[in-house]
């Protein structure tokens, strides 16, 4: 078994409303089933219903691998409620983080006075935080191997490649091309890769206008990942603004262009086969 289901696909800020239901209003959240094991990639406030999912499923040890930490990718996860029951397992993992004090101090600040009311040391769960470099590789389990590459992003983020039984999936969000320019740090990261989630926040018009704010479109992924031999690629961190109509158009003209795209939901189940 190898899949990735989609709890939180919004970029920025979560925007839940009448014209936000067939994507969804959730920011960033991940969950990837690799054989016995599921574990979660961001924050973001999609991880408050997957955290429900994981006590109605009874999982008791996970990690959560971050990109970085810009409050859309970890504003979920104070919500998080596995994390304040003793009998479970969480080691939080970030690689942007090493130089300024590490993830634990960062949610430490997150979740203290006068931001939060509940403190990090409320989680009770036996709470690990594993700081790396990005760009280095490791085994999260004997059968998954991660392999990560710095993004272009403010404040640095981190791309994570999760291979298993000679299958990959990709994902890369929070990062700014330079056109004219390939990104060798990602087109390393994914070649040949079976998925590739990607960082389709702008269209082509609107990116002149955001240059610096650390995202890319769908263009772009779509490139990137035909020039890496990639097999699908998921549009993902849509722009707050992109509503059901508008991301709708988009899909249609990012499958015209490529018929091996499709645009991230909420709920949406890809099965790595």
């Amino acid at each position: 078994m190898f899949f990735v289901r989609f709890w939180g696909v919004r970029g920025s800020i979560a925007c839940p409303s009448p014209h936000h239901v067939r994507h969804g209003g959730n920011t960033s959240c991940v969950e990837v089933g690799v054989g016995d094991h599921r574990f979660i990639l961001d924050a973001g406030t999609g991880i408050r219903g997957l955290g429900k999912e994981f006590a109605k499923a009874d999982i008791r040890t996970t990690h959560l691998l971050l990109t970085h930490t810009h409050w859309d990718h970890i504003d979920g996860f104070p919500f998080f409620r596995p994390a304040y029951d003793r009998h479970r397992h969480l080691r939080v993992m970030a690689g942007h983080l090493k130089q300024q004090g590490g993830v634990h101090n960062v949610l430490s600040l997150q979740m203290g006075e006068p931001m939060f009311p509940v403190p990090l040391a409320a989680m009770k769960a036996i709470v690990e935080f594993v700081d790396f470099d990005a760009g280095d590789s490791f085994p999260l389990f004997p059968d998954v191997l991660v392999r990560t590459a710095p993004l272009n992003h403010p404040n640095g983020a981190t791309g994570y490649r999760i291979e298993h039984a000679g299958k990959a999936v990709c994902f890369i969000t929070d990062t700014e091309h330079v056109p004219g320019q390939t990104d060798t740090n990602i087109t390393g990261l994914i070649e040949g890769a079976d998925l590739v989630i990607y960082d389709s926040t702008y269209t082509e018009a609107e990116f002149d206008t955001h240059i610096g704010w650390g995202h890319s479109t769908w263009n772009e992924g779509v490139r990137l990942c035909r020039l890496a031999n990639v097999k699908r690629m998921a549009m993902f961190h849509h722009e707050p603004d992109h509503d059901d109509a508008f991301m709708d158009a988009l899909a249609a003209e990012a499958v015209a262009a490529w018929d091996q795209v499709m645009v991230a939901k909420e709920g949406l189940l890809i099965r790595i086969d």
